[in-house]
């Protein structure tokens, strides 16, 4: 079996020292260390996620300064096959005493030394950020705990998508089918990450299956969200979806004629180029436009 999640979490630094919690035994992998932050609820914002989380977990209080990075893995948990994409966000705390909340999954919070890492057990996610060798996870908890029942009709959804641009100054767009949400508007390209895939390799694909484009990704520029409680799409009924997106910089250094594939899955009518100044013009999804202004396009 297999299943998704996102989580959202906080790289909290005070100097060289940086906060990690220690998963407590009533968790799924005990005594390994890990940032602080847990699974994003339906329909919340992963900024507040990272707020609520570190507040339960360590007692702090803090504030997102941007997202850091956006990572994904896949462990067994619960008899499943269990893919998170983990959103890491740089987080401004006042650096005081922090202590576990009671009866949580975590029993242990620190501020540690680069020095003092070595030899910890740690989430491979919390040693990427870190900048330290991943090692294997040890053994889960043989009765490990129970994912949250899934919720007919209502879903949670991760994606990638780029803001790209070709050395002429273009942006490339892409236009929503026929039965799709937003069907007609001028979307960003990309989508729906897979089982077991990183969001850059995701993006990527997306982007060839979408316009037919080669692109190099470079900055990550947001995360945002969407929540739609009643969202008609192919399956023919209203959906209650709760959209996370990362967004980034791509370069397409060779542009071609922009051309949708039958692997795009139906949901882009087409695929085109358009100079900066042509944009304003368009009818654009929310998430576009946005990302737009936020490059100063």
């Amino acid at each position: 079996m297999q299943r998704r999640r996102i989580g959202a979490y906080g790289l909290c630094r005070d100097g060289e020292r940086v906060l990690l919690t220690r998963v407590s035994p009533a968790g799924a992998f005990p005594g390994v260390w890990r940032l602080p932050g847990g699974a994003v609820g339906h329909a919340e914002h992963p900024d507040e996620t990272v707020v609520r989380e570190l507040a339960a977990q360590t007692g702090l209080s803090g504030t997102t300064a941007g997202v850091r990075a956006v990572v994904a893995d896949v462990v067994a948990l619960a008899g499943c096959a269990v893919h998170t994409d983990r959103l890491v966000y740089d987080v401004r705390v006042q650096v005081q005493a922090a202590s576990p909340g009671p009866g949580g999954m975590i029993d242990r919070v620190r501020w540690l030394l680069p020095a003092e890492l070595a030899g910890l057990p740690l989430m491979p996610f919390t040693a990427e950020v870190l900048g330290v060798p991943t090692t294997p996870l040890p053994a889960g908890r043989a009765d490990q705990p129970p994912l949250p029942p899934q919720v007919p009709d209502r879903g949670q959804r991760f994606g990638a998508y780029a803001v790209a641009t070709d050395p002429a100054g273009r942006v490339l767009l892409t236009r929503i089918a026929s039965g799709y949400p937003g069907a007609g508007r001028w979307h960003l390209p990309g989508g729906g990450t897979d089982h077991g895939e990183q969001p850059v390799t995701g993006l990527l694909r997306e982007l060839v299956e979408e316009t037919g484009q080669l692109g190099r990704v470079g900055e990550l520029i947001a995360v945002n969200d969407s929540h739609n409680p009643r969202a008609m799409g192919p399956e023919g009924r209203p959906i209650d979806w709760h959209v996370v997106r990362a967004i980034y910089r791509v370069a397409v250094d060779t542009p071609t004629a922009a051309t949708v594939t039958e692997a795009a899955g139906g949901s882009t009518a087409e695929a085109a180029w358009f100079p900066i100044d042509g944009t304003a013009d368009l009818a654009l999804t929310q998430v576009a436009a946005e990302a737009l202004r936020r490059i100063g396009t």
